[in-house]
């Protein structure tokens, strides 16, 4: 198929493999970890948190190595949709899915950061908002407290705008310090917290355990934003696999310790009633409110290293999707100077700019939503990975993983358990009607979009014929 670029120029290879670590790392190591670490705790407790890490670190280490070797041997901007692509050539509703469900993950963290940062400002700076304009499932939503999230939106899209390189260089020193920081918070706990804290170990059990299972795709969203910009790497391709791989341990490892730091350092009750328990842990274990606040900070750093690190992937599948006619050709555009796809940039930084409309409430709606998505596109994904092995196995895979049988089928078996977390009659079913809503709408688009990319196709196909 050739491919449009309306803007006359393609991508650059800027980016170091260092870019790409930070890259990944920070689009995992969002703002989460300081807002739901409260909800792991209360639900499964220390050690149920550490098993859910575990188990569902698993999946995506699983799904991970399919990704590394077909990252490496096809590295194209595109990602997941471009392997299933070359697994199924004549299924292009096949590779549309993927990459749409997918794409629904990244916005669905893009639209939480963009709720999450008037949020976490609150806690620093409390603000008597104003402009009251209504309330959502409880949560009064006003002009004031939107208009953060809003313009911390305009902000990211602005970053991203310009060109990647500016993007990379705040990505890695923002991602460097909340690493940095989390660290302090572990340290603390090891040497000032209270082991009793850490009971009950399991929560509320198999049901608690579940409730932070089916978060864990959200979490780890963010290392497939690595085959999206795979074409813009200036490095060996087996590095990138490699990478890849690397920044998922480093994540698990690092949710484990916060959950640990967080556990010992509030009680079962303040963490009940913490709306930031991460802070509040960190404010305890050091008897100040200075370092609560430097926890906060790093949240801050945290909401732009994933929120920039998903409008960097987002963008490339709007644009992969677009030069194969699955979409309007408008998202196709490459900026002729700064060399992004700035069309698709624009489209993502709308969606964070309204997402506060829908108030503190939608955090959980995206992160639960936004996973079955996410899992889906993993599925797809780990399907043309076993296809590829069969139907390629001369493809050249400068990064190629052992036992690749066993480590996608065990992709493939995992990732249809975790939908199954997510549906009616689970403990951890999406709640209805909202989160099911944010789901069908989500789809109901991309069939409309895909009918009419169709609909395209099939009139240059009858030009050609002519």
């Amino acid at each position: 198929m050739g491919k449009k670029n309306t803007g006359g120029n393609t991508f650059t290879k800027s980016m170091s493999m260092t870019d790409v670590l930070f890259l990944s790392m920070g689009a995992m190591l969002g703002w989460a970890w300081v807002v739901m670490s409260g909800v792991w705790i209360s639900n499964a407790g220390f050690l149920g948190t550490a098993i859910a890490f575990g188990l569902g670190g698993l999946l995506v280490i699983f799904i991970g190595l399919t990704y590394a070797e077909l990252a490496a041997a096809i590295p194209e901007a595109g990602g997941g949709m471009v392997f299933v692509l070359r697994a199924f050539p004549h299924h292009r509703t096949l590779g549309y899915l993927a990459a749409w469900s997918v794409l629904f993950g990244y916005v669905s963290v893009i639209t939480f950061e963009a709720v999450a940062l008037p949020t976490v400002i609150d806690y620093i700076i409390p603000v008597n908002h104003q402009g009251y304009m209504w309330s959502l499932d409880g949560f009064d939503i006003y002009f004031t407290w939107a208009l953060i999230g809003s313009i911390g939106s305009l902000l990211l899209t602005s970053l991203n705008y310009f060109g990647i390189k500016p993007a990379t260089i705040a990505q890695n020193i923002l991602t460097a310090a909340v690493v940095l920081i989390g660290l302090v918070l572990v340290f603390g706990g090891i040497g000032n917290g209270n082991t009793e804290y850490l009971q009950p170990l399991f929560g509320e059990g198999v049901g608690g355990i579940m409730t932070v299972l089916i978060m864990i795709p959200f979490l780890f969203v963010g290392f497939d934003v690595i085959p999206q910009i795979a074409s813009e790497v200036k490095a060996p391709p087996k590095f990138i696999g490699r990478i890849l791989i690397i920044s998922i341990i480093v994540a698990i490892i690092f949710y484990i310790l916060i959950a640990f730091g967080v556990a010992v350092g509030l009680t079962p009750a303040e963490l009940t009633t913490s709306s930031l328990a991460t802070a509040d842990a960190m404010g305890n274990l050091f008897n100040s409110q200075a370092f609560a606040n430097i926890i906060v900070i790093a949240g801050v750093a945290g909401i732009i290293t994933s929120w920039n690190a998903f409008i960097i992937g987002g963008s490339r599948i709007l644009y992969a999707m677009a030069i194969r006619d699955m979409i309007p050709s408008w998202f196709a555009y490459i900026h002729p100077k700064f060399k992004t796809p700035t069309h698709g940039i624009v489209f993502l930084g709308l969606l964070g700019f309204f997402a506060p409309l829908l108030g503190h409430s939608a955090l959980d709606w995206f992160v639960n939503a936004g996973g079955i998505g996410i899992v889906l596109g993993y599925l797809i994904v780990s399907i043309s990975f076993l296809k590829l092995r069969k139907s390629e196995p001369e493809l050249e895979r400068p990064y190629k993983i052992k036992y690749g049988k066993t480590a996608g089928t065990l992709a493939i078996l995992l990732s249809i358990l975790f939908i199954s977390f997510y549906m009616p009659g689970m403990p951890s079913s999406l709640v209805w009607p909202i989160e099911w809503l944010i789901v069908g709408g989500w789809y109901l688009i991309g069939t409309i979009l895909y009918f009419l990319g169709k609909s395209r196709v099939s009139k240059k196909e009858s030009k050609k014929a002519a």
